[in-house]
């Protein structure tokens, strides 16, 4: 069996794309449609729970990106004969998805924000940054270390498709974040384009704030796979255009 890297990775992301648009039309269809009368079968697909199937499939997402991540290290490590600079490179990157996949699980973040409005409730701080706190505390070391990942996967990726896709991933993640910094805001703030939209629209605010959660959601879905597709490609070329598995009898 011959597996082909680019073919493969291209293959991945389609799967994982029409997961991810069959979970967010689940959520219309099953959830907010009221598909089934079982409260229960409903949260299962509710794309705003974290404890629905779009919150497994990101962990799930991140987490294989992760192991794509490593085997990229231990490639790299061979080469090397050592602990080169790239090797030691995709191990930090391995190391934060693994974090990332273990974020998506225990809600790290959103518990560090939880704490930090317990505590650091300061009239001052809300009245420059009135949005969600784990914003305030855990945004500015992901943002770095995002930078930081980009910058590193740039000088890895030598051909331009790569690299525009590199650039997309955390664009699609900076659109989520921002309407998650939108979602966090009071209803009368004057950035809260959810009470606009509900105002001129005339949608309830409870539905737009809740498929507003279903496109940020779906969004940081489809930043994870465009990364996970870029590493297994990076690991098919770091080894060879193309694998073959033989299987022999004995």
């Amino acid at each position: 069996m011959r597996l082909d890297g680019q073919r493969l990775a291209l293959r991945v992301f389609i799967i994982c794309f029409v997961a991810e648009v069959l979970l967010c039309l689940l959520d219309v269809f099953v959830n907010y449609g009221q598909g089934s009368e079982t409260g229960a079968v409903r949260r299962l697909f509710n794309m705003a729970r974290e404890d629905g199937l779009g919150s497994w499939f990101m962990v799930l997402q991140t987490t294989v990106a992760a192991l794509v991540l490593a085997l990229i290290t231990t490639v790299e490590k061979h080469r090397a004969q050592a602990w080169s600079g790239a090797a030691i490179g995709w191990l930090l990157l391995a190391l934060f998805f693994l974090y990332l996949s273990a974020d998506d699980a225990a809600k790290i973040h959103e518990r560090m924000g939880t704490l930090f409005d317990k505590y650091g409730d300061d009239s001052a701080v809300r009245a420059w940054f009135p949005s969600y706190g784990w914003q305030l505390v855990m945004l500015p070391p992901l943002a770095i270390a995002g930078s930081v990942m980009v910058l590193f996967l740039w000088r890895q990726f030598g051909d331009a498709s790569s690299r525009l896709l590199l650039l997309l991933a955390p664009v699609v993640m900076a659109l989520a974040v921002g309407m998650d910094f939108i979602e966090g805001l009071e209803l009368d703030h004057p950035l809260n384009l959810h009470t606009w939209i509900s105002q001129t629209y005339e949608f309830g605010p409870k539905s737009v704030r809740h498929f507003s959660k279903v496109i940020e959601e779906g969004l940081e879905m489809l930043s994870i796979s465009l990364l996970l597709m870029l590493f297994i490609r990076q690991l098919f070329s770091s080894m060879s255009p193309s694998w073959t598995i033989e299987v022999i009898k004995r």
